[in-house]
């Protein structure tokens, strides 16, 4: 069981380092930062991290942020009584069941590539639904499955990877979510039909 709060203070420490990938998330450059796992104090990853380029060093930094920040928010999921935690850790299409439907979860920026504003996606849900599993990466996690996108977007700094470190938000967020009537959207991509929504963490 992971400490939210605890959580929170080690990712704000994140924060302080810009967040640059320099290139694409790549299968080889994941394996070369597979210690990200297993670190959860952000002075030990500090330390781990030293020794490797800077271009590594970023995409280690930025990596570690978004596993800590989805475990926690996976976490925040499965507290709810009809949300139950999939079992098999190394499932890439499932990471809990609502009401025994099978969810994936993604958190993501608001992406700028969408070529719309803020407003437009919060009026038009379905549209931004579809550009995201149209432009999902195209490593490890690739699927058309059922998946609930938590998208970030902060209205003062426009720094939305940010708002990763806010578990807090997140929570009372995807809290207010689970206990309200929800109706999930329904997709099809090509054969598939998948339930999908999203879940706006805004500041």
């Amino acid at each position: 069981m992971i400490d939210l709060q605890r959580l929170e203070r080690e990712l704000k420490k994140r924060l302080a380092y810009p967040y640059s990938w320099g290139r694409k998330q790549s299968d080889s450059w994941d394996r070369e930062t597979h210690f990200i796992y297993e670190i959860r104090l952000f002075s030990q990853l500090e330390e781990r991290i030293s020794t490797l380029s800077p271009e590594l060093r970023n995409y280690a930094l930025n990596r570690w942020l978004n596993f800590w920040s989805a475990k926690g928010i996976e976490q925040i999921f499965t507290t709810h009584p009809n949300v139950v935690a999939c079992q098999n850790e190394y499932d890439k299409t499932v990471d809990f069941y609502i009401n025994n439907i099978p969810f994936d979860h993604k958190t993501s920026v608001f992406p700028k590539g969408f070529q719309k504003d803020i407003s437009y996606a919060l009026e038009h849900k379905r549209d931004l639904i579809e550009w995201l599993y149209k432009e999902q990466s195209q490593q490890g996690r690739l699927h058309f499955k059922n998946r609930l996108f938590v998208v970030l977007y902060d209205k003062e700094s426009n720094e939305h990877w940010k708002l990763k470190a806010e578990i807090s938000l997140i929570k009372q967020k995807i809290d207010n979510y689970i206990n309200c009537a929800f109706p999930f959207e329904k997709f099809h991509f090509g054969k598939d039909e998948i339930l999908s929504d999203i879940i706006w963490i805004i500041k």
